[in-house]
């Protein structure tokens, strides 16, 4: 995990910290967490009774199979969930009082799949139901990208539909992170945690 982006947003008079593909934050200051999905998900996830709250952003590449859960695909949203909880949890959180936001899962790569977006929102929303995590809001799917920002004090999450990119940031991002993890894969890494 790289080191996480934190900066001041002027507009809502709060610091805050950008997640890119692969990075998970947890916290109990009073911030918000911003990133931009395209058709990575991000899970927005608290316990509510403590406004302790973190969010992952996480792409699930290749084929999946039958299996998404057993696969090298699947392992990816799997850590980054199990990264996410674990977290939470070491700072008290109890997983009885969870409730999740989902986010992303978007049609935006013209070169990949329409499916990968689609998967990723069949592993988030079959992983969350498997563990009893309450889903309590998703946007999930769609051509576009999102900006999410989520206040995990709160539990506020506004999200803002990017019908149109200043740039090709996101998809190189989303692009690249793709490849990292093929190449991971391929190299035949294990993942101890």
């Amino acid at each position: 995990m790289s080191q996480l982006n934190r900066y001041y947003d002027p507009r809502f008079g709060l610091d805050a910290v950008k997640l890119l593909p692969g990075e998970c934050f947890v916290t109990d200051e009073e911030l918000m967490i911003v990133t931009v999905l395209g058709s990575c998900v991000s899970v927005c996830l608290r316990d509510r009774s403590l406004g302790l709250g973190g969010m992952n952003h996480f792409m699930l590449p290749g084929d999946t199979g039958a299996n998404s859960l057993l696969t090298s695909s699947g392992r990816y949203g799997v850590h980054a969930m199990d990264l996410l909880i674990n977290g939470l949890m070491r700072r008290g959180a109890q997983r009885r009082n969870f409730e999740a936001k989902v986010f992303g899962g978007g049609s935006v790569l013209q070169n990949l799949s329409a499916e990968v977006g689609q998967r990723n929102v069949e592993f988030v929303l079959d992983y969350l139901s498997a563990e009893g995590i309450p889903v309590l809001a998703q946007d999930l799917l769609d051509v576009h990208p999102r900006k999410v920002y989520y206040f995990p004090g709160s539990g506020r999450v506004l999200v803002r539909k990017l019908r149109a990119l200043a740039n090709d940031t996101l998809l190189q991002r989303e692009r690249q992170y793709r490849q990292q993890l093929s190449r991971q894969a391929r190299g035949g890494t294990i993942d101890l945690f």
